[in-house]
This record gives structure tokens, C-alpha cells and sequence, in this order.
């Protein structure tokens, strides 16, 4: 469990100026960091605000008690006072996870989206603790991290009034409460200048066998796609990896500056997909190719398995992504041009994106290219490249 959490200074002062300055009286977002359980520490780097939704609505506001003229006295609170003390956040909690899920897509090994800030007063904080872990574990299943996944997220409060940074452990269960909250230490320092660079280029190429019996049952390319990464995780995380020439045997401390180049080692000549298998129990193959360029950043007391193991969840974590933006930009293209494809088409595969065509029904050939990694724009020091 993270007993203590460190942030950036340099980063998080700026987001404090800039809360400070805004007329905002709540806010929400994404706290992006790492987490160690070995360490039993939690690392902040940045704070991202949650932007307004399609119809231009804030994620999140206040909500002011309903007024009542009738109770009027020398007994009576002061007017800012009392509604303060009675006031409650109103979060729009899926919208903060459909963020969550798209910034997490743009995270390089080790960097991910943690938990969630929120700017607001002491006593409107108070009243929304049951609102504010809901959220917490919708971000935590939208964005959830893939080598061991903690049941654990942050939740930072930016106090106006008076000014001060608490930091609360969010504990994830089936029945998440106001009790699921922990406190723990929060200081801030410098981590960003301690963190040690390791990258990776890794070309991929994944030949998929379409079986006959999953054939009948309407599998589409997509299904295909997705299963065979999920098996493909299970060779990666075994692979052998060395880090600038050296073979990664034992948990030991990278001492040098500068960056290091990680190679995977997986078995030569030997692809657990096409199993032994007679032609007809095969009906197709999907070839799934491409390359990635991935990073990960390392904080000074962790070890180098560390390192290939967030190099590992980069690489994972982005074949996913980008099967996701496939699809999704599939999807908008079919939307968008479905007058033009019946004029010109009248068969029933041209009505649907090529990621949710039945195989066993498709007989042309289709080409799926890779979408260019984006720069992540809030962070300068860890952009991805574009490959």
C-alpha cells in the first residue's frame, strides 16, 4: 500500500498558479504518476484538468444548498458561510473516465493515470467524499494499469481555503464507501530530474490462425486481433531482455546517466499461434505487423526488472491502443462516408468498417495501418515519438 506520495514541484506549483488565478470554484482531473509497490510510494508528475464535454459543460461544478427565506434571525449564519458548509461537487463521473481512458492511450512505460485532483473548498470537499471515490474507481476501470495492477489510486485536494495539497489513498472494492479513503504523507520535491530514460524499438509480427470452428460463430476481425494480443502477452512477459548489451539477470540498481537502450529476447523460430493443426481446422490468417518505439522512465531507488517490466507494459499497452484507434477511426469513416459506399456499393460488407467484417465472409485482401504515436502535450520531457 502507498503510505507516501511525492510530487513535482515545478509541475504542480504551476497548476496551483493557475487554479489560484481562475474564477473556477471546483475543478476536476487526472493525477498522472507512478505508483510502486515496492517502494510503497507514489510518484506525481503532473496534474491534467479534465476538459468540458461535447455540449461544452464543466466536469465538474458546485451544488448550493436550496435557499430558504423563511429561516431569518439573529441565529442565522452568515449567508457565504452557510452555503459553503452545506455545499456538494457534482462530477460527471463517466465523461472524467473517457478521459482517463484517452490520456491513458498516450502514456510511455511507467507513467500512468493514477487517481484523480480536485480543487474545491474544505467543506464542499467533505460533503462529496462518496462522489469523489465513485469517480476514483471509474478512472482506476477506464484506465487500468496491466502488470500488477494495484487496488489502489490517489485522490489529491487542492484546498482554496485555506491553501494546502492533501493527498488521500483510494482503496478499490466492489462496494467502495467514504471509509475507502486513507490518507497518507504528501510532500513535494524534485523526481522528474532523478528519472533514468530506457527505450525500446520493438518490431512486432503476429500471424493469427482464423479456426474453423470460431468461424460459424461470426468472429470478426477485430475478435481476432484483440485475442491473439491477449495471448501474445503471455511470450512478452517472458521474454529476456538486455540493457545496453547486458543481460538483465539480477534486481540490481541502474548507478549511470544517459539513456539506455532495452533489447527483448524471445525464443527464436517458434510461434505459439500457428499450433499443430490440419488445414482444415484453419480457415484463414490474419497478419498483424508493425514497429514501436517505446520509453520508460525509471525513478532512481528502483531496479532495472522494473524498467523491462514497464518497457513490456508499453509496448502491450499501445498494441492495444492502437487497435483501438483502428477501430474507432473504422467507425467514423464508415459513418461518414455510408451514403457515398451504397451509391457506389451494394453489397452487404461495404455497410460495415473492415474491424467488425465476419472472416469467414471476407474474401478480399484489407491493409491496416498503424496510426503514428501522438506527442503528449503536456509534458515535455516524456513525448512519444512518432515511429
Amino acid at each position: 500500500m502507498v503510505k507516501a506520495v511525492v510530487g513535482e514541484e515545478s509541475q504542480l506549483q504551476l497548476v496551483e498558479d493557475r487554479l489560484s488565478q481562475s474564477s473556477a470554484p471546483a475543478q476536476v482531473g487526472l493525477v498522472i504518476g507512478k505508483l510502486s509497490s515496492g517502494l510503497d510510494r507514489g510518484f506525481v508528475y503532473d496534474l491534467v484538468p479534465t476538459p468540458q464535454n461535447d455540449v461544452g459543460q464543466s466536469a465538474c461544478s458546485v451544488l448550493e444548498p436550496a435557499k430558504d427565506n423563511r429561516k431569518k434571525g439573529s441565529n442565522s449564519k452568515p449567508k457565504s458561510q452557510s452555503s459553503d458548509s452545506s455545499s456538494s461537487l457534482v462530477i460527471d463521473k463517466e465523461w472524467v473516465a473517457e478521459h482517463a481512458r484517452q490520456v491513458s492511450r498516450m502514456m510511455v512505460g511507467g507513467i500512468n493515470v493514477v487517481g484523480i485532483y480536485v480543487w474545491a473548498s474544505e467543506a464542499t470537499f467533505k460533503n462529496s467524499t462518496m462522489v469523489l471515490c465513485q469517480t476514483v474507481k471509474g478512472v482506476a476501470e477506464a484506465a487500468s494499469l496491466l502488470e500488477d495492477d494495484l487496488d489502489e489510486r490517489l485522490l489529491i485536494h487542492i484546498c482554496y481555503s485555506p491553501r494546502r495539497w492533501t493527498c488521500r489513498n483510494c482503496t478499490l472494492s466492489s462496494n467502495i464507501t467514504s471509509s475507502s479513503l486513507r490518507p497518507c504523507d504528501f510532500k513535494m520535491g524534485r523526481v522528474l530530474t532523478s528519472l533514468q530514460t530506457f527505450k525500446c524499438f520493438y518490431n512486432f509480427d503476429l500471424s493469427l490462425p482464423i479456426y474453423q470452428e470460431k468461424a460459424s460463430k461470426s468472429e470478426t476481425l477485430v475478435d481476432v486481433l484483440r485475442n491473439g494480443i491477449s495471448n501474445y502477452v503471455k511470450e512478452l512477459r517472458g521474454a529476456k531482455a538486455m540493457i545496453d548489451g547486458n543481460l538483465v539477470v539480477n534486481d540490481e540498481i541502474c548507478t549511470t546517466n544517459g539513456l539506455h537502450e532495452i533489447e527483448l529476447l524471445l525464443p527464436f523460430m517458434k510461434d505459439m499461434y500457428i499450433e499443430a493443426c490440419s488445414q482444415k481446422d484453419v480457415v484463414g490468417i490474419v497478419n498483424f505487423t508493425g514497429s514501436v518505439c517505446s520509453f520508460s522512465f525509471l525513478n532512481s531507488k528502483e531496479s532495472i526488472s522494473q524498467a523491462v517490466a514497464d518497457i513490456k507494459d508499453d509496448i502491450i499497452r499501445s498494441l492495444l491502443s492502437r487497435l483501438d484507434i483502428i477501430c474507432d477511426e473504422a467507425d467514423e469513416d464508415a459513418g461518414t462516408n455510408d451514403d457515398v459506399i451504397k451509391e457506389t456499393r451494394n453489397d452487404s460488407l461495404s455497410e460495415k468498417p473492415v474491424s467488425q467484417l465476419v472472416l469467414h465472409s471476407l474474401r478480399k485482401n484489407c491493409n491496416l495501418s498503424l496510426p503514428r504515436r501522438v506527442f503528449v502535450p503536456w509534458l515535455a520531457g516524456f513525448k512519444r515519438p512518432l515511429c
